[in-house]
C-alpha cells in the first residue's frame, strides 16, 4: 500500500464516493458535482505539500471540496442561470391531451410561498443550532447525518472510539432537539 493515501486507489474510491454524495446534495446537479469533486481532488494532489496534518487528510480534502462548491454556487448566482427549455417534447410527457397533468407525472403537493419561506427559515434555524454545538459534536453529526459516513469511517477519520462517537451523536441530537424546540417549535426550555 502506498504511504500517501492520495495515491491509494481504495482510499481514493471511498473518498470520491463520499465527496460526490456531498457535492450532489449541495449542487443538485450530477455534472457540476462531478466537476467540483474532480477539481477538489486535483487541487489536493497538486497542493499536497500544503497539507499541515492539523486535520485528517479526508477532512482537508472535503474542505477543499466545500470551497469548490461555494465557487460553483457563487457562479450560478452571478450568471443567473436559466434552464434551457428548447425541447418541448421533454415537457409533453408530463401532460395529457388536454394539457392537464398526466396522472403518473402529477407533482405531489406543492408548497405555498408561505410554506416554502417557513421551510427556508427552518433550515436557517437548524444551521444556527448546528453551529452552536461543540465543534467535535457538530463535526460528528454532520459526517454521520449529512455526509452519510458510517460509524467506522467517522471513528477512523477522527481517531475516536465508537463509544465516543455514539455519545457525541447522542449529545448532538439532544442539543439540536432542545435548540430547535426553543427556537423553532416555541417549546419552553
Amino acid at each position: 500500500m502506498p504511504l500517501d493515501p492520495l495515491h491509494d486507489p481504495e482510499f481514493l474510491t471511498g473518498l470520491r464516493r463520499d465527496m460526490l454524495r456531498f457535492a450532489e446534495m449541495q449542487l443538485r446537479n450530477r455534472a457540476q458535482a462531478e466537476d467540483a469533486v474532480q477539481e477538489a481532488l486535483t487541487g489536493a494532489l497538486l497542493g499536497r505539500e500544503k497539507f499541515a496534518s492539523r486535520a485528517s487528510l479526508r477532512t482537508w480534502v472535503l474542505s477543499i471540496l466545500k470551497n469548490k462548491i461555494v465557487d460553483v454556487l457563487r457562479a450560478k448566482v452571478r450568471e443567473n442561470v436559466v434552464a434551457d427549455v428548447e425541447n418541448d417534447d421533454d415537457l409533453n410527457a408530463y401532460f395529457d391531451d388536454r394539457q392537464h397533468w398526466a396522472e403518473d407525472a402529477r407533482p405531489s403537493e406543492w408548497q405555498t410561498p408561505q410554506q416554502a419561506m417557513e421551510n427556508k427559515r427552518f433550515w436557517e434555524v437548524f444551521e444556527a443550532c448546528l453551529y452552536r454545538l461543540p465543534e467535535a459534536s457538530a463535526r460528528i453529526f454532520t459526517m454521520r447525518e449529512v455526509l452519510g459516513f458510517d460509524t467506522d469511517e467517522i471513528c477512523q477519520t477522527l481517531a475516536i472510539t465508537s463509544n465516543n462517537c455514539w455519545v457525541q451523536l447522542h449529545r448532538a441530537r439532544l442539543a439540536l432537539r432542545a435548540c430547535l424546540g426553543a427556537n423553532w417549535f416555541g417549546e419552553a426550555a
